[in-house]
């Protein structure tokens, strides 16, 4: 069958909008979490970013007409991935921006897909190709020379060790929620629908750990955290977790994780504008070394990892 011109350019859009919107936002929000710290115990910035993210997703659930009912295996799922991907991840996320510049932690991020395959292997039984590995090899090759540079320099003057530690925590805690909405529980519901039970179980856990762990909240008045919290919640959740799942309809799982490429990108630029990051050769050749490696071991993955179909 033959496809229209207007049908061509259609569908161009359909593919490069939410492609470079979700991998623009997405690159923010790793600067944008630098604010959210300053001041604010870090669980109590996650627990309001997802007490105002929640309802929107909600409402984004109902005006396009997802049954929210998903029976009792989904309010099941629902709970384990609001627990590891709204709680963990996320409070292990910003924990590591106290210690590492927000650009560095989103470049560890694009080693995702590695834990992801490891989970896929273990547990679903998927094949980890040899070019996988060494695209791998490659990308942390360039991630360790950052890491050096960045343990150098210690910017923030918080413990490297420690922030490495926190990412790597954040890493395991997304992929074990992406993992498991893989299963055919996931497959069968709404992913809308489930993402918002998901964050509603997800905020209570993420209030749950604030109060135990920081007391009651003391949050600054400052405009730009709440303008922060409104980004994060509202373009940084609501609007691009559909988005990114529309594109691997449209592309697959392996072409729209490209968007991370993007995402890396607008992060370190930020950071260099913004948290004064210093390039030097070390770290231009890290840098670069962990963008060929994401090239090469998405490539050649060919069952991609589960958290590249079902998160972000």
């Amino acid at each position: 069958m033959s496809v229209s011109a207007g049908e061509t350019t259609l569908l161009r859009w359909r593919i490069v909008i939410p492609f470079l919107l979700t991998g623009m936002i997405w690159g923010s929000t790793w600067w944008v979490i630098t604010d959210q710290i300053d001041g604010a115990a870090p669980s109590w910035s996650v627990a309001v970013r997802f007490a105002i993210a929640t309802p929107a997703m909600f409402l984004l659930a109902r005006v396009m007409g997802r049954s929210l009912a998903i029976g009792r295996n989904g309010h099941i799922l629902a709970i384990a991935i609001g627990i590891a991907q709204f709680c963990a991840n996320f409070n292990f996320v910003y924990r590591a921006e106290l210690h590492l510049t927000s650009g560095i932690v989103a470049v560890m991020f694009t080693m995702l897909i590695v834990s992801n395959a490891a989970f896929g292997w273990w547990l679903l039984g998927q094949r980890i190709t040899r070019g996988f590995v060494v695209g791998t090899v490659v990308a942390l090759s360039g991630i360790a020379l950052l890491l050096i540079h960045e343990a150098g320099l210690n910017p923030l003057g918080g413990s490297i060790p420690l922030g490495i530690l926190w990412a790597v925590f954040g890493i395991l805690a997304a992929s074990i929620a992406n993992v498991v909405q893989a299963n055919e529980t996931g497959r069968a519901l709404p992913m809308v629908s489930l993402l918002a039970w998901a964050m509603l179980y997800g905020t209570i856990a993420d209030f749950a750990l604030a109060w135990f762990t920081a007391g009651p909240p003391q949050l600054p008045d400052r405009q730009s955290f709440w303008l922060g919290i409104g980004w994060l919640a509202l373009a940084g959740s609501v609007v691009t977790f559909p988005l990114h799942y529309t594109l691997v309809r449209e592309i697959g799982a392996g072409r729209a994780a490209y968007n991370g490429i993007v995402t890396v990108i607008v992060a370190m630029l930020l950071s260099t504008l913004f948290e004064d990051y210093r390039w030097t050769t070390q770290t231009v050749i890290g840098a670069v070394l962990a963008l060929i490696g994401l090239v090469i071991a998405l490539r050649a993955r060919q069952t991609p990892p589960p958290a590249l179909k079902q998160a972000a």
